[in-house]
């Protein structure tokens, strides 16, 4: 069977959605949903297989900058949206949009290509490897109380709607981007992705809510929400379903949570993609009783190798020589110099010096964003260490003060 591959064109792009919403089940976008991913697109980074007039395979990326290790905004492709018909599986056409996407990516001179999968088993073979972490929590409020900062009942926490909020909330965001690695900056549009609210996303729920925190007149963080009431003969059991939470403080971030903890008629509070270590999990009186669970995040590809490990900033000191296998991407595979100074800046250049540390670009993708240690890879077996005291260094250097999380879906 001859299929062909080729950049999606305007007139394609009913024909490629329904090829996607089939792969995904056959449930389509909510028409608000299909209208701001169609505006959000980048049709020359859409990529589409055709067997004669259907359409038979789908990927696509956005021109992200995302946050690394020391608050640099480094370009990346968000891989998005990618898909093969089920009557078209081991027939290498997902081989060859990972291909096609991946040089195509390299010469848009993105160092980084990130993905959020939808089965973790997929893109390994294509040189991604987890690199963040979400921590999804169902907090029982009736066991639960919250130890409280200094300072939070001096925070105001008001209603607003989303949209009227929408400007705060962006700059409340904008400001922790930099502090987080695996943030993605968000560029003009993606503001609606956070308050998309198609009926369909709610599960039984309210339409989106949103509060505001503020001290002294100024927005110091949001929290938007959906209501999801239930009763039994005992009396109400409703559920308050995060979507977004963020502060600027200490005590902004613990009275947004005392707000959501004291909503009527609710005794659970949920949420489903917070930071590995969020503060929330040292607020909480019993741990146990939220329900703490954690899955794999963002998936980290470095397309440039070499630059891309310039781009970030190190913990220490560093010098020492990676011998790289890339399968995938050849022009990666081979021997670096990875040196940083004092001040965390660094050069990896190309070198025949003799290997201290060998591992594949999958783990250096893991440990990119500072979440993942090579120690802890090298007690896998992932990573060998060729000289003595050479993994010590490098994983110190490659660790990051707060953990990688990206926040939001694309």
């Amino acid at each position: 069977m001859t299929t062909e591959l080729r950049v999606l064109s305007a007139a394609e792009s009913d024909a490629w959605f329904g090829s996607l919403e089939l792969a995904f089940g056959g449930v389509p976008f909510s028409p608000e949903s299909r209208e701001m991913y169609t505006a959000l697109a980048e049709p020359q980074r859409a990529l589409a297989h055709w067997d004669g007039a259907d359409c038979v395979g789908t990927a696509g990326s956005y021109s992200f900058r995302v946050t690394v290790p020391g608050g640099e905004a480094v370009p990346a492709a968000g891989v998005t949206m990618v898909s093969v018909s089920s009557t078209h599986r081991r027939q290498g056409l997902l081989t060859a949009m990972m291909r096609r996407q991946l040089d195509d990516v390299r010469s848009w001179g993105e160092p980084l290509a990130v993905l959020l999968a939808s089965e973790p088993g997929i893109y390994g073979r294509f040189g991604y490897s987890a690199a963040t972490a979400e921590t999804s929590l169902r907090i029982d409020t009736s066991r639960v109380s919250l130890m409280l900062p200094p300072g939070t009942d001096e925070v105001r926490v008001r209603r607003s709607s989303p949209a009227q909020a929408l400007d705060a909330c962006e700059a409340v965001y904008a400001q922790l981007a930099a502090a987080r690695p695996g943030t993605p900056l968000r560029r003009p549009g993606w503001e609606r992705v956070p308050v998309n609210d198609p009926e369909s996303a709610r599960k039984g729920g309210s339409p989106l809510q949103c509060v505001l925190a503020e001290r002294d007149g100024e927005v110091t963080g949001y929290a938007t929400f959906h209501l999801r009431p239930a009763w039994d003969d005992a009396g109400p059991r409703g559920t308050v379903a995060v979507r977004d939470l963020a502060a600027l403080d200490p005590a902004s971030y613990a009275a947004l949570w005392r707000f959501l903890f004291g909503i009527d008629l609710t005794t659970v509070v949920e949420c489903h993609n917070r930071p590995a270590d969020d503060a929330v999990l040292r607020l909480v009186s019993d741990v146990r009783r939220c329900e703490v669970r954690q899955r794999d995040g963002l998936y980290v590809r470095l397309v440039e190798l070499g630059a891309a490990l310039e781009a970030r900033r190190y913990r220490a000191p560093v010098d020492v020589v990676l011998e790289v296998e890339d399968t995938f991407c050849s022009w990666n595979a081979g021997r670096w110099r990875l040196t940083a100074d004092a001040k965390g800046a660094a050069t990896c250049r190309r070198t025949d010096d003799e290997p201290e540390l060998a591992l594949s670009v999958n783990q250096l993708g893991a440990a990119y964003l500072g979440g993942e240690s090579l120690t802890t890879l090298a007690a896998a077996g992932q990573v060998r260490e060729l000289r003595v005291g050479a993994l010590a260094e490098a994983a110190l250097a490659f660790s990051s003060d707060v953990q990688p999380w990206c926040p939001h879906g694309f």
